[in-house]
């Protein structure tokens, strides 16, 4: 079935004359004349049996229901715009595997492994986009996601990569010579927003007195919270696994028990087996899990 869209002309046509609020100044854009961007935006109009502009002698306004279209046909065109650049920065004797993740993740573990796969296949291009919550992974336009368990992912095929440990962690000015168990309670704890509790199960579980445990600032992101750290800010309680090397270097410090009951799972999630995803994913997959069994 014929698709019943407009065409491109008519609705680049629009599209400016809406942002401009004139078929002059749109024409001027687009290299055209003024009656030529009338023209189009006149066809428009006539395929859609709406009226976009009020004509005024010869002054145009928007009407509501332009000025709602015009919205929509912007975000369209933008997405286009992006698909096709996109597109054309394709290698054309390479693939390409679009993965959504979550932000820390990718930022304090995966992209500073990537260069491995990357020399092992210098063909593949994966490009990484941030997703905090879980979605729907089939029409989403991501080949694989790398998330915590959820049951969002139920029907899709998961495959565990790597224990979330949390740790409190600090710089080490901060702790001096103080008893470090007591100077817990002293010192400011960070909170990431999203875990408000965090602290008092940690407190239960380790046996660690902490009289007011939800005090302190709050971070939407692990990755904030380990800068703050940093920054000397405060005690985070954040994944071991983002923090190995800052341990490693003394940049940070852990004097503090692990906490194992607020620990989650890091996940590759696939629409299908990986032996079912052949090329590029296949690979990926078979990497990434390869990485995560180095790191446990």
């Amino acid at each position: 079935m014929r698709r019943k869209i407009p065409s491109h002309s008519a609705l680049l046509a629009f599209e400016a004359a809406a942002r401009h609020g004139s078929f002059a100044r749109a024409a001027d854009e687009l290299v055209l004349t003024e009656g030529a961007v009338s023209r189009q935006i006149g066809r428009l109009e006539a395929f859609l049996g709406v009226l976009l502009f009020e004509r005024i002698g010869n002054r145009v306004r928007l009407l509501p229901n332009g000025a709602r279209y015009a919205a929509q046909v912007r975000e369209t065109l933008d997405r286009l715009e992006r698909d096709s650049q996109y597109l054309m920065g394709q290698p054309s004797d390479g693939a390409s595997l679009d993965i959504a993740v979550l932000p820390t993740f990718a930022t304090r573990w995966l992209i500073p492994r990537l260069k491995g796969f990357q020399e092992r296949h210098p063909n593949i291009t994966v490009h990484l986009a941030e997703r905090m919550e879980p979605f729907v992974l089939p029409g989403s336009g991501f080949d694989a996601a790398i998330h915590f368990e959820h049951p969002a992912w139920t029907g899709m095929r998961t495959h565990r990569l790597l224990h979330e440990v949390l740790v409190p962690v600090c710089h080490p000015a901060l702790i001096e010579d103080q008893d470090r168990a007591m100077a817990l309670d002293a010192l400011p704890r960070l909170h990431r927003r999203q875990n408000p509790d965090a602290w008092q199960l940690y407190a239960e579980e380790s046996g660690i007195t902490l009289n007011n445990p939800a005090i302190g600032a709050r971070y939407d992101l692990h990755a904030m919270l380990i800068e703050a750290a940093l920054a000397g800010l405060g005690v985070a309680l954040v994944p071991r696994l983002y923090v190995e090397e800052d341990l490693a270097s003394g940049r940070l410090i852990a004097p503090w028990p692990e906490g194992q009951s607020i620990s989650k799972t890091f996940c590759l999630i696939l629409p299908e087996p990986i032996r079912l995803s052949e090329g590029p994913m296949q690979l990926f997959a078979e990497w990434i899990v390869q990485e995560a069994t180095k790191h446990t």
